[in-house]
């Protein structure tokens, strides 16, 4: 039995293949295991790993070096092409509030940090690896080690170590903390209820139909091409009743008549100005506004022509070539309006209205293919990843750093995918992603990393708890993770009169901690903490990352 022992230890490339494996596998098998509702998911690679470790069944120390990097640069490039889109979205006056909350939470949990290192005399590579731990964020820490090894040439195996022993009590005291705000504030899910209906406003850029009656003299016998000079709100006419009962697709060259009846498509906060300057609301249903006598549909069209991606509207002419009307653009789950200037992307999906021949010649024209929006966009993946490295590398200095700085391998990539994925459009860059690729490469680059993280930590895990103090990280980590929260709720609540569930969400994001929000949702039983989880969730996930490198570096 000579060769199971060389296979499981004797140091080949095999030999690396199936340890990796092996822990990856029964790490995932017990991610499904709960504990009073609470799951420390794909983390338990990391301890299945350190496991390993403590009885000798290690990698090849360059192999485990490669892997894990490459697993993280996976990771963050995923995480990147995922949040990007919705990154700069976050920062405006919408999601104001709660970002500004989620940062004060990200600087409060690194001051925190600073403190405990001043008083403990830990290292702050140590604090940045149990702070990590502490707000269960994996990206930070992998940012932690890799500029670490970049300033020194070496790993520390206590970043590792303080994160594996922060972690679990991090996941139960940020959902504590939730706990512990509801109890503050004698929250109950009823009242909270009530209190949101009376409290909550309608989304005001919400798209809609509106159907109206032409009334205003000023539009007779205008072209609806002109109508963009008298009046400058965001709205698309689709389709226009005539006195007669014929229905028809508005066009460029459409012209109104006293009485003519129009549906509109504009955000809700400007029907009320929509309905002033053309005339009158009317309702009238979705069946009313059916043409029977005529092939006249409205139908969703895919683009996945790449050649269209970042072209705009108005510079396409679909209208003038095909006949028909784009009223709506589906992007990501969010209805936006088709204004002449929004740039098309990939995967976007078009509502158009025109007969079955002219939509059947736009969608030819758009792509149209599912199929092909199911093939991954390779070349975008890796020429960001190539591209996120060369800038990971490049040195610049900052006054009082005695050496030159480098945004790493998790910062690099990081940044990258967030640019390419907002501005790749553009510039002809076919960025599209399908959700369960994404989700794909993400598991795959985290489990990797996680399983050589674990592997290269645990050799002087045990040790550390038994005779390093690792009793007092624990505790460490429990402060670092619960008073930011609570520091933040109170106020959130108390001054700012946040809504429980939102303030949940708030906190989950503000962590990236997948199972506090799995939490927080069941809890509420509506989509409020989602919605807060992911207005903060990226800029926190950026912040999150940047915040552990500039630890190692400044400190």
């Amino acid at each position: 039995m000579e060769w199971i022992s060389n296979l499981f230890f004797g140091g080949s490339v095999a030999q690396s293949v199936i340890v990796l494996a092996c822990v990856i596998t029964i790490g995932l098998i017990l991610s499904k295991i709960k504990i009073a509702g609470i799951s420390f998911g794909v983390t338990w690679i990391l301890f299945v790993g350190i496991a390993f470790s403590h009885f000798g069944l290690r990698v090849d120390v360059h192999t485990l070096h490669f892997v894990k990097e490459f697993g993280l640069i996976l990771f963050v490039y995923s995480i990147g092409l995922q949040v990007g889109p919705g990154f700069f979205a976050s920062l405006r006056k919408g999601g104001l509030k709660l970002n500004l909350l989620a940062v004060l939470i990200v600087l409060l949990g690194v001051g925190t940090t600073l403190i405990i290192k001043l008083f403990s005399g830990l290292p702050i590579s140590t604090m940045t690896g149990i702070l990590s731990g502490a707000i269960t964020n994996t990206p930070g820490l992998g940012a932690a080690q890799q500029t670490y090894s970049e300033m020194h040439g070496a790993a520390d195996p206590s970043i590792a170590t303080g994160y594996a022993l922060a972690y679990p009590l991090g996941v139960i005291g940020i959902i504590l903390s939730m706990i512990v705000i509801r109890k503050l504030f004698s929250v109950t899910i009823e009242g909270e209820n009530a209190r949101i209906k009376e409290l909550q406003k309608e989304n005001p850029v919400e798209t809609l139909r509106c159907s109206v009656v032409i009334e205003n003299d000023k539009l007779f016998g205008r072209p609806v091409k002109d109508l963009k000079q008298l009046f400058a709100v965001d709205y698309v006419i689709s389709r226009i009743r005539s006195i007669d009962g014929k229905i028809t697709i508005a066009t460029a060259e459409t012209r109104f008549n006293e009485g003519d009846k129009a549906l509109i498509i504009t955000h809700k906060k400007d029907v009320e100005d929509i309905v002033k300057f053309f005339g009158s609301q009317i309702e009238m249903s979705e069946s009313e506004w059916g043409i029977f006598d005529v092939d006249v549909v409205p139908r969703r069209v895919l683009v996945t022509n790449n050649g269209i991606n970042g072209r705009s509207l108005a510079e396409l002419k679909l209208g003038k070539a095909f006949g028909i009307t784009v009223t709506r653009i589906n992007r990501a789950g969010v209805d936006l309006l088709a204004k002449p200037d929004t740039a098309l992307q990939i995967g976007d999906r078009l509502t158009i209205v025109g007969t079955q021949q002219s939509i059947d010649g736009a969608a030819k024209l758009l792509g149209n293919s599912m199929k092909r929006l199911r093939e991954p966009n390779l070349i975008a993946i890796f020429m960001g990843i190539a591209l996120g490295i060369f800038v990971g590398s490049i040195p610049f200095m900052i006054p009082g750093i005695p050496q030159p700085i480098k945004l790493g391998l998790a910062g690099g990539p990081l940044i990258i995918a967030i640019l390419i994925s907002k501005f790749g459009p553009k510039y002809k860059i076919v960025t599209y992603t399908t959700m369960s690729a994404n989700l794909m490469l993400r598991e795959i680059g985290i489990s990797l990393f996680l399983a050589c993280v674990g592997i290269d930590a645990g050799s002087n895990f045990v040790e550390t708890i038994v005779n390093g103090g690792g009793a007092v990280w624990i505790l460490y980590g429990f402060i670092i993770t619960i008073l930011p929260i609570l520091v933040v709720g109170i106020i959130g609540r108390s001054i700012l009169k946040m809504n429980y569930f939102s303030l949940m969400g708030l906190i989950a994001g503000s962590t990236t901690d997948p199972p506090a929000l799995a939490y927080a949702n069941t809890t509420s039983g509506n989509d409020l903490p989602a919605v807060s989880y992911a207005t903060v969730y990226p800029l926190t996930m950026f912040l999150r990352v940047l915040t552990a490198q500039l630890l190692v570096l400044f400190c």
